[in-house]
């Protein structure tokens, strides 16, 4: 069993959380719409571990979210869970981004679909199935009327993310549901951290990048 510090960043939310034996045990998120990470990060770091009473050295990993998602917040939360990692001579364990998003659909019958906003009507997204095993993987997909046709004609689909309400403006179909303006949370990482730091399943530091899925374009 661990104490693991689990930093998502993928997105706006800027959350960061302390797992205990794979139970989240503190809380911090700001969910600024221009990115808060930069100011906000390492200030929750410092106060979450105060909150939950714990000195650095208490850590026994890291967790951080590996994207795909914001190509300045990945490298923000990667760069602040490396630090800690290195410093403290801690492993690394990546979660993906889309599962923690499918994560909070556990409790809904049907296929999950977690989406993140790209550019224009390009979202980054998975298929997950009711046991919240991924069905098909990660995708750079643009938007069409009858994108997910194959699993909307079989049962209900959650649609979840903050690239749903793309979706929500041309798709008709009956098996749609749509979970508007949510976001991967630290909430989710507990469980799966845990189960990576007890099968050793963890990143090489020096050499660990995010999962940009797509190159960086400068706006």
């Amino acid at each position: 069993m661990a104490i693991i510090i689990c930093l998502e960043t993928a997105t706006t939310n800027c959350s960061v959380g302390i797992a205990k034996d794979g139970e989240i045990i503190a809380i911090k998120e700001d969910n600024s719409p221009g990115y808060s990470h930069a100011e906000k990060l390492h200030v929750f770091i410092d106060e979450i571990l105060k909150e939950a009473n714990l000195k650095p050295g208490d850590l026994d990993a890291v967790a951080v979210s590996k994207g795909p998602g914001s190509y300045t917040g990945l490298r923000i939360g990667v760069s602040a869970a490396k630090g800690l990692c290195f410093s403290l001579d801690i492993p690394l364990i990546s979660v993906p981004t889309l599962e923690l998003l499918a994560l909070q659909l556990k409790d809904e019958e049907g296929f999950k679909v977690p989406m993140i906003d790209a550019r224009r009507m390009e979202v980054y997204s998975a298929v997950y199935n009711n046991n919240i095993e991924e069905i098909r993987k990660t995708e750079a997909q643009i938007l069409e009327e009858n994108s997910f046709e194959k699993y909307l004609s079989e049962d209900k689909v959650h649609f979840i993310g903050n690239g749903v309400s793309k979706f929500e403006n041309i798709c008709t179909h009956k098996n749609a549901i749509f979970h508007i303006q949510k976001f991967p949370s630290a909430k989710q990482m507990g469980r799966i951290a845990e189960e990576k730091h007890q099968k050793s399943d963890t990143e090489d530091v020096a050499y660990f990048e995010p999962y940009y899925l797509k190159d960086f374009i400068a706006g």
